[in-house]
C-alpha cells in the first residue's frame, strides 16, 4: 500500500491494500489523512467507519490477504468511497445472516451513506458508497440520525408512532445503535471508551462552532 493520485479537475485518490486487519488500520488512517489534505467538509469518523466496513467485508467474504483497492473521489457535493476486489460475488443486506454485533456491516453502510451499490467489472467488482457534503452539517446529521433510528431494530414495523411514543421509540433505538457500535468497536480490537471520547469531542467541537 499506499499510493495516491489526484486527477484534475476531480480530486481522486487510489490506495491499493492487502485485505488484512493490520492493513485496514493503515488504510483508514490514510483515507482520513487524504481528506485532511483536500480540506474536505465531511465527518472523518464516518469515512473511517465506511472504509473499515468495506475493507473488512473483503476480508470476510473474499479472503484474507487478497489484493484490493480503495478509491476516494470528491464529486462536487458528494464523496464517493469505492473498494475494488477480484471477486464477482454481489453483497446484499439479506446475505448478512448474523444478528449479533458482527452482522450489521452493510446495514450500517446503508444507514450512514446517502447511496451505495455494487458494480461488476471484468476483473471483479467495486462496492461503493457516497456521502453528502452538505454545508449545513448539523441539520444533515439530525435528519440522517432520525432516518436511521426510525428503521433500526424494527421500530417502524408498520405502525406509525407519534408524539411521546415516537420519541420514546427513537430513544430506545439510539441506545441499541450505540451499544451495537461499541460491540463493533470491541470486535475489531479497538477501545469502546476511546470511540465514545472521540465522538464526544467531535460533538462538542461542532456545538461550539455552531
Amino acid at each position: 500500500m499506499l499510493g495516491c493520485e489526484v486527477i484534475e479537475p476531480r480530486p481522486r485518490c487510489v490506495l491499493p491494500f492487502e485485505a488484512a486487519p493490520a492493513e485496514v488500520r493503515l488504510l483508514r488512517r490514510a483515507a482520513v489523512a487524504q481528506l485532511g489534505q483536500w480540506g474536505m467538509p465531511v465527518a472523518t469518523d464516518e469515512v473511517a467507519l465506511l472504509v473499515t466496513e468495506l475493507a473488512t467485508n473483503v476480508i470476510k467474504h473474499v479472503g484474507e490477504g487478497v489484493a484490493a483497492t480503495l478509491i476516494l473521489e470528491w464529486r462536487s457535493e458528494r464523496l464517493r468511497v469505492e473498494v475494488h476486489d477480484k471477486s464477482r460475488a454481489i453483497p446484499s443486506l439479506s446475505a448478512e445472516g448474523c444478528h449479533d454485533e458482527c452482522g450489521r456491516g452493510l446495514h450500517l453502510l446503508g444507514g450512514l451513506a446517502a447511496d451505495w451499490g455494487t458494480v461488476l467489472m471484468a476483473a471483479g467488482k467495486a462496492v461503493w458508497c457516497e456521502i453528502l457534503l452538505d454545508q449545513d452539517g448539523a441539520c444533515q446529521r439530525i435528519e440522517r440520525a432520525v432516518a436511521v433510528l426510525e428503521g433500526y431494530q424494527g421500530v417502524s414495523s408498520g405502525t406509525v408512532l407519534r408524539g411521546a411514543w415516537r420519541a420514546a421509540g427513537l430513544e430506545v433505538s439510539a441506545v441499541e445503535l450505540i451499544a451495537d457500535l461499541l460491540h463493533w468497536t470491541a470486535a475489531r480490537g479497538q477501545d469502546p471508551d476511546d470511540m465514545l471520547d472521540r465522538a464526544q469531542m467531535r460533538y462538542e467541537a461542532e456545538a461550539d462552532a455552531a
